[in-house]
């Protein structure tokens, strides 16, 4: 089973920026479509953004035109650059398989605040 690793949290003002990055165990990572979710207190986990295995695309409606997934497959490595991040943003985020709900890492907690 592939374990994944998020790192890149933070807490950051209004209109800032962050990237996370999801490390992968395996190699295997390359041929999956991969996802970012995200989960608020009191709420339940939210698909934020995938990538199929060959590039393309999809965002939540939320999130569209401010944050940019993106994956090197040479380094196992699944990214998501977030900008222009609101107060709503705040949540930890996940990486997982898309449409995954065993499997999960520990997230990486991002906090949107002034």
């Amino acid at each position: 089973q592939v374990q994944f690793v998020e790192s890149g949290g933070g807490l950051v003002q209004p209109g800032g920026s962050l990237r996370l990055s999801c490390a992968a165990s395996r190699s295997s990572f390359s041929i999956y479509a991969m996802a970012w979710y995200r989960q608020a207190p009191g709420n339940q986990r939210e698909l934020v953004a995938f990538i199929r295995s060959g590039g393309f695309t999809n965002y939540a409606d939320s999130v569209k035109g401010r944050f940019t997934i993106s994956r090197d497959n040479a380094k196992n490595t699944l990214y998501l650059q977030m900008n222009s991040l609101k107060p709503e943003d705040t949540a930890v985020y996940y990486c997982n398989v898309k449409g995954a709900t065993t499997n999960w890492g520990q997230g990486t907690q991002v906090t949107v605040s002034s």
